[in-house]
């Protein structure tokens, strides 16, 4: 009889507990700061770098050996300098923003483009649901960092509310 209640993925299950470890800790000092993870991270305004943890985190980039093989969901920590933030998109899955150091901006906006937004602190988050208009710019005066997760092992590239961002979505993928 097995100790362990659930099983195993079949990729996991003829691996050792050392290889398991191996694959699935992922550690900050590691990462390599992106700042070409986006089509819109070129653009002044847009500009920040992702550091992924596990899957591509929706830029698309799996070339990274460190990256934590993604089931369910992906989970990156971005650095915003101060001034810079993320156009407005949409997702075909659920996005979550949670907030580790500094203050970030967090918009949200109808079909109209009327805009709503909430600032957050440490240990603060918020949930974009999917379809739903939504970005980030970070307004204070020092860099944040937070914690983006998204509820889909592989999702889309997102989707650019502003038409010129939408046709070069990909520009990002073309140049890595």
């Amino acid at each position: 009889m097995s100790r362990a209640f659930h099983e195993a993925p079949d990729d996991v299950k003829g691996l050792t507990i050392e290889q398991i470890a191996d694959t699935y800790v992922g550690r900050f000092r590691d990462k390599v700061a992106d700042w070409d993870a986006f089509a819109d991270a070129r653009v002044e305004g847009y500009r920040r770098a992702q550091h992924r943890f596990i899957g591509a985190g929706g830029s698309g980039k799996t070339d990274d050996p460190s990256i934590i093989p993604a089931r369910a969901f992906t989970l990156s920590v971005m650095y915003v300098p101060p001034g810079q933030g993320n156009a407005a998109h949409t997702h075909e899955v659920e996005e979550v923003f949670f907030v580790l150091q500094g203050y970030l901006t967090v918009f949200f906006e109808d079909e109209d483009g009327n805009r709503l937004d909430r600032r957050l602190g440490p240990w603060e988050c918020a949930a974009c649901p999917p379809g739903v208009i939504h970005g980030y710019i970070n307004e204070s005066l020092e860099p944040v960092y937070f914690q983006v997760m998204l509820g889909r092992g592989n999702p889309e590239l997102m989707g650019y509310a502003d038409p010129r961002l939408r046709a070069e979505r990909d520009a990002h993928l073309r140049f890595s």
